[in-house]
């Protein structure tokens, strides 16, 4: 998510994406401390709100992420957090993103013009409500997704598509949905609020 209200607090996210993981059979824990990263089964980076909010996982953080990514515990990142996973994002020119997948967010009215289409001034930004994924490549994160399937999204920016994305979404200009390199995963809608899609994910 790229802007704030109540609807898209930082505090309903983590209890929707926390009643998400259990719903799936799942015991979440939210660390407070990088070490804590050591034990787990697999890493959920969610998000809202402003690019800026990445500096709440400082150097520290980061260096654990990068470790546990390397000895192979399945990374995804949500909305913002699926932001965060790239290089950066024009959001924050000035703050740099995991870096553990290569490219860089835009605005979705950036997005639309840089490919062709037709003038984006006028395109609803936020991109909030239900639209359909279009599936590029199958991979674990979409296996048993249905091909026509709708998805939550809420947010302003979002990543071009990519060798790495699996399915695109239409707004103004079609836009990495979801993205998947080996053990990395990314969704730029809520699953938490995707009703069947977003459980199967």
């Amino acid at each position: 998510c790229d802007w704030s209200s109540d609807v898209c607090s930082s505090d309903l996210n983590l209890t929707s994406v926390r009643r998400g993981l259990r719903r799936a059979g799942l015991e979440p824990l939210t660390p407070t401390s990088p070490a804590q990263l050591g034990d787990v089964a697999g890493i959920l980076i969610p998000g809202v709100g402003h690019f800026n909010a990445t500096t709440a996982l400082g150097d520290d953080w980061r260096t654990a992420l990068h470790a546990r990514v390397q000895a192979g515990v399945p990374l995804l990142g949500i909305c913002l957090g699926m932001q965060f996973l790239f290089d950066g994002s024009a959001e924050a020119e000035t703050l740099q993103g995991l870096g553990l997948l290569q490219g860089k967010c835009q605005n979705l009215r950036d997005l639309g013009s840089r490919f062709g289409e037709n003038d984006a001034s006028g395109l609803r930004v936020p991109h909030i409500g239900w639209n359909q994924l279009e599936i590029q490549r199958p991979g674990r994160l979409l296996d048993g997704v249905s091909a026509e399937a709708f998805a939550y999204f809420a947010h302003s920016f979002a990543v071009p598509v990519t060798s790495d994305t699996s399915a695109v979404t239409v707004h103004g200009a079609a836009f990495t949905a979801v993205v998947e390199r080996g053990h990395v995963f990314g969704a730029q809608f809520h699953p938490e609020l995707s009703s069947d899609t977003g459980a199967r994910l």
